[in-house]
């Protein structure tokens, strides 16, 4: 078993699109955002639908629709960043953009490396200024609609 920390894995930010398999996303073309600092909780979780019987001593938990999230992706403000640029653009429309995040987490370097894939629009990037020490740093979040893992796997 290989644990690790975070550091080297990436987030990417392809185009408007509908697709709904692996293939279909990892076929696309994808920009990595530049200087991201943190990728936050993402990823299936169902819904808690509950129900309080009149005679019953207890509520009742039952295990309702799965939500993929919302993708928080937290990164230095840089202009001039590509990855950036095309998240800020996307954040502006309605529309669906494909999402590929890569963990650094091969075990050695002929293994392969986790990869999710993901649609949804972008909900804003906010600004976060600081004070005078602090990196001027940005926050957006991806409604993921459509999500996909794809596990690492040992190569020998």
């Amino acid at each position: 078993m290989a644990i690790g920390t975070s550091e080297g894995s990436g987030v990417f930010i392809g185009p408007v699109t509908t697709a709904t398999t692996e293939a279909a996303l990892a076929a696309l073309t994808y920009v990595e955002i530049g200087s991201v600092e943190s990728i936050g909780e993402f990823g299936p979780q169902a819904n808690d639908s509950a129900f309080t019987p009149l005679k019953g001593p207890s509520v009742q938990h039952l295990k309702g629709a799965i939500d993929n999230g919302m993708l928080p992706i937290v990164y230095a403000h840089d202009p001039l960043d590509p990855g950036q640029i095309a998240l800020r653009e996307a954040a502006g429309t309605k529309y669906q953009y494909a999402v590929k995040i890569v963990l650094a987490d091969e075990a050695d370097e002929n293994d392969t490396p986790t990869e999710f894939y993901a649609r949804g629009p972008v909900f804003g990037n906010r600004m976060n200024v600081g004070g005078a020490n602090d990196v001027t740093k940005r926050t957006s979040n991806v409604g993921l609609n459509i999500f996909v893992e794809k596990p690492g796997e040992a190569v020998a």
